[in-house]
């Protein structure tokens, strides 16, 4: 048996349909090349992802372990055991890194707990990037996740966030479910002051791109389309 424990490696993944050596490093091709075991929300999109970016690889040798809604919470805290024989083992998010907006943050945790040695590799963040392009303050930002989905619940937490924004002088970023980013996008319009500045991030590295930061008295006459296309949103108030 090995007496060196294996690794979780937080493997990164495209934002979307590009070529995956166009926005992740070599670096983690020549990971993906050295292990077997995967930990994965789902088996189909990940089984592509590796193919594509790794193609002589032996699909039927890999281990792929699910980590989705219906996973068994105590089948998860099996999942990094093979570490103990000295196999590493790599986490894939869907779409960009683990572990940030993403169901990978309890295997990492769980790393940790076994005294696992954990091992971030670069690639895209949707929300990292939509920051850095946005113009506005990247000392002091939060991420909100998702807002509520009641309107006059949603309506309330846009205000607090602007509030928070222009007593801090902290950007507020949050996404929405991409179907209902249109409606998302008008509630934001409707209730924000006309001075607060809003920024949207949408198709993040893919040749439809899109990112505008506008006030939000110049984006009333904006209607780009944002429907099923994964969105970024950020507030600032200065």
């Amino acid at each position: 048996m090995n007496s060196e424990k294996g690794k979780l490696y937080l493997l990164p993944t495209t934002l979307g349909d590009n070529e995956p050596l166009e926005v992740l490093p070599l670096s983690v091709k020549k990971i993906i090349e050295a292990l077997d075991c995967f930990i994965v929300e789902n088996e189909k999109t990940a089984r592509r992802f590796i193919k594509q970016i790794t193609p002589r690889k032996s699909q039927p040798s890999l281990t792929i372990m699910k980590l989705d809604k219906y996973a068994d919470q105590l089948e998860v805290r099996t999942y990094l055991d093979v570490c103990s024989e000295g196999i590493s083992v790599g986490l894939l998010s869907e779409a960009g890194v683990p572990a940030i907006a993403d169901p990978g943050a309890e295997i990492v945790k769980l790393a940790h707990e076994k005294g696992i040695k954990v091992v971030p590799l670069v690639g895209p963040s949707s929300i990292i990037l939509a920051m850095m392009a946005s113009g506005f303050n990247g000392q002091n930002f939060a991420f909100n996740g998702y807002l509520p989905i009641d309107t006059s619940e949603r309506k309330k937490e846009i205000k607090n966030l602007e509030r928070l924004s222009k007593e801090k002088n902290q950007s507020q970023i949050f996404i929405e479910t991409p179907y209902r980013n249109e409606k998302m996008l008008s509630d934001l319009k409707s209730t924000l002051t006309p001075t607060a500045k809003l920024c949207v991030a949408c198709d993040i590295t893919l040749k439809s791109e899109y990112i505008k930061t506008l006030e939000i008295k110049d984006w009333k006459g904006e209607k780009p389309d944002l429907h099923k296309r994964p969105t970024i949103f950020i507030i600032h108030k200065e």
